[in-house]
């Protein structure tokens, strides 16, 4: 089931060892499910419950420990020997008295690591204080530092088997996408809208299909289009107002984000307006990327077109994306923002959201990139500008 040939996992945590080195990290206890994956091929819905992938420097193989109703699902999925899957008793599951913890820093005193330098995923969903708390108290002699985002680092350029599972990713958001503008209407229930988003998103092409992706179809309408982080209810779209469509597509746990706005009926002249000027943005920001450009540049790039149009923005205007489970798809690394000096090279990956939000409406149109040898390519393949529907007809 590995999606990946094991040479590229071997170089993955070769890669992530010289990282763990050049921070005196000797054992890096691993929390992300995403770091996980990247480095063991682990895929499973287990990320509820504590669970920990142990890279450890001098060691050819890093060990996974989870749940023991979840360990069989490790020896589908990764790439490791079974004597490197590891279970912990079902008893220590929501036990006040027992906790997993407990039984990883048991293992990690057996097999000699309990007085070396760790790194832990701090900042990390899936690693809580009582976690971090039970460790420290069950590995006196250990010396702890924040990781939190080494891995994540180490993910920053892809492979070109991994824009492969974007470049899918992204045909299959289109595909969400489709589903979204057809079925936005006058008198069509939000709920339904999201349930063709779905149908669309999952079942994806007749030669490859979609995963779960890690943040619901956000889907804000009406005044609401002012804030960006609305799902759906029941109510039903009204003549002349605006929807925002923001969902990814997603492929072997890679995404590709893609955001539109709708309006149902004519827009008013300033939406009309404000949707050429951040069109107009969004693109001079495409034509910065680069190799060699900063983060910042290409924020630059954006800002300078708003600026002269009397618009600010405070918020960034993207962020790297790819391999991910819930609740993000981002990669908590490079941003594209004022003060990001991290140098764009080819295969890295971004969503490019340069939305604008305000107090009574706001419009999203992003896409998904790579940055190439000379340039960048956009991933997604969707019209790119307000989308105006009127006559149950989409023309954009």
């Amino acid at each position: 089931m590995l999606p990946f040939k094991l040479q590229e996992y071997k170089d993955r945590l070769e890669k992530t060892k010289a990282s763990m080195a050049e921070q005196g990290i000797e054992v890096l206890l691993i929390t992300n499910p995403a770091n996980m994956n990247y480095l063991s091929g682990y895929d499973g819905w287990s990320f509820y419950v504590d669970q920990m992938l142990i890279v450890i420097i001098d060691e050819d193989q890093p060990i996974w420990i989870g749940r023991k109703m979840d360990a069989k699902a490790a020896e589908v999925t990764t790439w490791l020997y079974k004597d490197n899957i590891i279970a912990y008793p079902e008893d220590h599951i929501h036990n006040d008295l027992k906790h997993p913890m407990d039984f990883i820093a048991k293992i990690l005193t057996q097999i000699g690591q309990s007085k070396r330098n760790v790194g832990v995923e701090m900042g990390s969903y899936y690693f809580s204080a009582l976690a971090y708390e039970k460790l420290k108290t069950n590995l006196p002699n250990a010396r702890f530092s924040d990781a939190t985002l080494l891995v994540n680092y180490v993910r920053l350029i892809k492979s070109e088997k991994e824009i492969e599972y974007m470049k899918r990713a992204a045909n299959i958001a289109g595909i969400g996408m489709q589903a979204a503008v057809e079925s936005i209407q006058e008198g069509v229930r939000e709920c339904d809208v999201a349930a063709n988003i779905y149908s669309g998103l999952i079942s994806g092409t007749p030669e490859y299909g979609g995963d779960y992706p890690s943040i619901v179809p956000l889907l804000p309408a009406g005044k609401n289009t002012a804030t960006p982080h609305l799902t759906w209810t029941d109510r039903k779209y009204t003549n002349n107002e605006m929807v925002i469509i923001e969902l990814a597509g997603c492929h072997r746990r890679y995404h590709s984000p893609l955001a539109r706005t709708v309006s149902i009926g004519q827009p008013t002249v300033k939406a009309l307006d404000t949707s050429k000027i951040l069109v107009e943005g969004l693109n001079a920001a495409l034509d910065a990327v680069k190799p060699g450009v900063t983060c910042e540049e290409v924020e630059i790039a954006w800002n300078t077109v708003i600026s002269k149009h009397g618009i600010s923005k405070d918020s960034r205007i993207g962020y790297s994306i790819g391999l991910n489970y819930p609740p993000d798809w981002g990669e908590h690394t490079a941003s594209l923002r004022k003060g990001d000096h991290t140098i764009l090279q080819p295969n890295m990956t971004f969503h490019l959201i340069p939305a604008l939000w305000f107090e009574d409406f706001g419009i999203e149109i992003t896409e998904s990139f790579r940055v190439t040898e000379t340039g960048c390519e956009v991933l997604t393949d969707f019209e790119r500008g307000l989308i105006v529907k009127d006559h149950l007809q989409a023309i954009i």
